[in-house]
Formats: C-alpha cells, sequence, structure tokens
C-alpha cells in the first residue's frame, strides 16, 4: 500500500520560507517521479514543481523562489519555499504517479 505523508506547513508572512517535506511508503522516489501540486481556496488544483531523477521543473510563478529536491536514502522529497507570498495560499499536496498525499496547509499572511 502506497502512503504519502506531507510535513512543514503552517502560517508564515509575506517573505518568509517554509519547508515541506513528503515522504513515502510503499514506493520508491528514485524509480518514480514526484511532484508537488497546490490548491488555492476557490480556484483549480494546480502543478507547483515536479522532480524526475535528478531533473526539476517548475511553474514559471515560482521559479526562482522554490526549490524541489529529494533525499532518496530516506524516501523524501522537499519543497523549500522562500519570498513565499499570499497567493501561495492553499493546500500542497505531494503527489507520485497516480498517488497522492493528504494535503498540508500552507497560508501566507500578514
Amino acid at each position: 500500500q502506497v502512503q504519502l505523508v506531507e510535513s512543514g506547513g503552517g502560517l508564515v508572512q509575506p517573505g518568509g520560507s517554509l519547508r515541506l517535506s513528503c515522504t513515502a511508503s510503499g514506493i520508491s522516489f528514485a524509480i518514480s517521479g514526484v511532484g508537488w501540486h497546490r490548491q488555492a481556496p476557490g480556484k483549480q488544483r494546480e502543478w507547483v514543481a515536479v522532480i524526475i531523477s535528478s531533473t526539476t521543473n517548475y511553474r514559471a510563478s515560482v521559479r526562482g523562489r522554490f526549490t524541489i529536491s529529494a533525499d532518496n536514502a530516506k524516501n523524501t522529497v522537499y519543497l523549500q519555499m522562500n519570498n513565499l507570498q499570499p497567493e501561495d495560499t492553499g493546500v500542497y499536496y505531494c503527489v507520485s504517479g497516480q498517488n497522492w498525499g493528504q494535503g498540508i496547509q500552507v497560508t501566507v499572511s500578514s
């Protein structure tokens, strides 16, 4: 059974930073690509970043502020988010293949 568990969310002021973590069981991140998606209140879910092997890609609005990385030994993927803005607020999901985590809240507000 595949399980993805996110952690690291919370409330931060504009310009602040958070690091999200996603730890998997039942699946190897070294083999499967991993992505982060998010859903803001009242909006559709959107893709944020992805890592496949050592190749990364980002949606334009987060490029240069967010960094996705992986620790294959820990089967964990991270999303370092810097210079957070109110429009980054939402529930962030870790995704690998057809498997989704439960989501974690990120709120950027003064």
